[in-house]
């Protein structure tokens, strides 16, 4: 979505507002983001920043990274999944979204919002909706594709859901062992869990994701976390 005005004039507009009309500068911003079509300032912040933020951790990645995708519910996280896929075809790497939660219609529409005017790079995105999407559904798919080649899984916690596909972590070690002799990148995108507070940190971290049955977290090369249009991109030790 396209703003009336750069980021930094709308911040400057709610300040001014804030001081003249005195009113909290928090609700200053979200009613200039209600002005802009977003519900709140978060999530005005969180979708200006994810083209910017998915140049960052595309440039950080290397082949045969496993990333972490991490955000509260409305916070940029499938966007920036979606943008790192649109930057990685812009680069002329094979980029697959393999989605539990869109139809092939509802992702074309969110990608092709995420394209900046008079790019085709979204339409390059190949999408997978089926309903058995497991591990071992995504090594068929990425068999055989050049090292450097993404894929983004939407979302982690929902490959495990059917009790004929095994257990999480099961399938987190299949494509991590298959990342590590492809070199494709696997990102994937993750629930936090309702027991972050914001109040006593910035962001989640690798303790807060959304775990319904064990998993090593560890298994994970990077990790980005996403709150309050904020981002932290690291190493998961």
């Amino acid at each position: 979505m396209k703003l009336s005005a750069p980021i930094f004039q709308l911040k400057r507009r709610a300040k001014l507002m804030a001081r003249n009309d005195s009113v909290p500068l928090n609700e200053a911003l979200d009613l200039i983001a209600r002005e802009e079509g977003f519900a709140q300032w978060s999530l005005l912040s969180a979708s200006m920043a994810a083209g910017t933020l998915s140049k960052t951790v595309l440039s950080r990645l290397t082949n045969g990274d496993l990333l972490l995708i991490g955000g509260r519910p409305g916070q940029g996280k499938t966007k920036l999944g979606l943008q790192l896929l649109i930057e990685a075809a812009r680069d002329g790497r094979k980029a697959l979204l393999f989605t539990l939660e869109f139809t092939e219609q509802q992702a074309r529409k969110h990608l092709g919002s995420l394209e900046p005017s008079g790019g085709n790079s979204a339409e390059a995105v190949q999408i997978f909706t089926s309903d058995q999407i497991s591990a071992e559904y995504i090594i068929q798919q990425t068999s055989g594709l050049e090292p450097g080649a993404i894929a983004v899984i939407d979302f982690l916690q929902l490959l495990d859901q059917q009790r004929s596909k095994p257990v999480l972590s099961e399938q987190l070690q299949s494509l991590g062992d298959f990342a590590k002799r492809t070199g494709i990148i696997f990102g994937f995108i993750s629930q936090i869990d309702r027991s972050f507070e914001p109040d006593s940190k910035r962001l989640p971290d690798i303790a807060d994701v959304r775990l319904p049955n064990f998993v090593d977290l560890g298994l994970f090369s990077k990790a980005c976390f996403l709150h309050n249009g904020e981002a932290q991109l690291q190493d998961v030790a």
